[in-house]
């Protein structure tokens, strides 16, 4: 039996999805401007960790 890896948490400001290109409009050329936008609560991993006081530690 392999040993199980806890899975992360995904980050509950962005559900998963940490960074998003919002579209400003058309070029000259037809081309999509777009702006990435990070989450700022999980910094764009998607993910976020366990607090300090939520970890159990000992028996």
């Amino acid at each position: 039996m392999m040993p199980q890896t806890p899975t992360p948490r995904l980050c509950s400001h962005c559900d998963g999805f940490p960074v998003v290109h919002i579209t400003t409009g058309t070029t000259s050329d037809g081309q999509r401007d777009t702006l990435a936008a990070t989450c700022p609560r999980c910094e764009g991993t998607g993910t976020r960790n366990t607090p300090a006081f939520l970890v159990r530690a000992g028996k």
